[in-house]
């Protein structure tokens, strides 16, 4: 159980420390997939 417990903090401290990247990286999959369903929207 305590091994579970700081294997959640770290995510927690991971996630807290790189919350920025993972912004990026979700605006550049959003805009990938915008950028793909465009043709598909324009016809």
């Amino acid at each position: 159980m305590q091994t579970i417990q700081n294997s959640a903090r770290g995510l927690g401290l991971m996630l807290s420390l790189n919350w920025d990247r993972l912004l990026y990286l979700a605006t550049i999959l959003l805009a990938l997939s915008i950028g793909a369903a465009l043709p598909l929207l324009l016809v």
